[in-house]
């Protein structure tokens, strides 16, 4: 997951300097713990079934511990990265190009995951 996300951050800035000259705005968007839906839930079940040493084998705790990592201390929803991403689409970001858009509610605080 690491070296991926560190590939699709990399190119974001190198994309975003070959085609700005254009009028072509590049960023990126790291959204986390957003739900619930189908894939927190799942998420949470795999994570307590795991046998890590690092997660309860309930699978509400697991959810719990991590919504109580959120400095913001809720999950994120559909609607709020989907805000982001409208935000980047439009003209409000129009000298916004090269960066990481992080909607984590404060998780990484401030890192660019």
């Amino acid at each position: 997951y690491s070296s991926s996300k560190a590939a699709i951050l990399a190119m974001t800035v190198s994309t975003s300097k070959d085609l700005a000259p254009y009028g072509i705005r590049v960023n990126a968007l790291s959204p986390a713990l957003i739900g619930p839906g189908f894939m927190w839930t799942r998420q949470n079940e795999l994570h307590a079934s795991s046998g890590s040493p690092y997660f309860d084998r309930d699978p509400e705790k697991v959810a719990a511990g991590k919504i109580g990592s959120v400095p913001m201390k809720r999950l994120g929803s559909i609607d709020e990265v989907l805000k982001s991403v409208a935000f980047l689409l439009s003209s409000d970001s129009s000298y916004t190009t090269g960066t990481n858009l992080v909607v984590d509610g404060g998780l990484s605080s401030g890192l660019k995951a």
